[in-house]
């Protein structure tokens, strides 16, 4: 399957902390040496050596109950705007009248919204994170549906059609979204980071 952005959610209220099997701290103390996976600790606790403790430790941000949940979500695409960019992935591709914001799940084309099915977004999404690159088409099924899907070619093919259609200036001549005879898909580099 696609690689997904995982979000670990862990809560210090007792009902919640209960299904845990380590607190908290304990937790990001034994994720951050093996992982760059960003974390955010929700806390009732307001005392400033908690959240000096949780950072310390390698927390990303730290945010105290109560919380707004548009808060929330901002921290949260800060997160992963800097894990991409820990990563040295852009969190938003822009090539020509195109951009793709990964972190948002939201593409434009000249400015203007384009609305994406899950599954079109998950196979641009692929596309992007390999721009430049020529991904096969068992390659992409298997990534995107899964194993079981991995000789459906026509599922692509399908999908490939209702993104030109949303993408491309012209999709019987894509410029974005290129065809590899009988191998798979590219998506095209802006003009500034094409070789040759």
């Amino acid at each position: 399957m696609a690689k997904a952005l995982t979000v670990l959610v862990v809560d210090d209220e007792p009902p919640i902390r209960r299904f845990l099997r380590t607190s908290g701290l304990e937790l990001i103390g034994e994720i951050r040496p093996t992982s760059a996976v960003p974390i955010l600790v929700l806390s009732a606790r307001h005392d400033e050596r908690s959240k000096v403790e949780a950072l310390d430790l390698g927390a990303d941000d730290y945010i105290s109950k109560p919380f707004g949940m548009a808060e929330l979500m901002a921290r949260l695409r800060a997160a992963l705007r800097h894990a991409f960019q820990a990563q040295g992935e852009l969190a938003v591709f822009v090539s020509g009248d195109l951009a793709v914001d990964l972190v948002r799940r939201h593409v434009t084309r000249g400015g203007h919204e384009v609305k994406l099915s899950p599954k079109e977004f998950d196979l641009l999404r692929h596309l992007v994170m390999h721009a430049g690159k020529v991904l096969t088409h068992r390659h992409l099924l298997r990534e995107v549906w899964g194993p079981a899907q991995a000789d459906e070619v026509q599922y692509l093919r399908v999908f490939i059609r209702g993104l030109r259609h949303k993408l491309e200036p012209d999709p019987t001549r894509p410029t974005h979204i290129l065809t590899e005879l009988g191998v798979g898909y590219r998506l095209q580099l802006p003009p500034e980071q094409r070789v040759g």
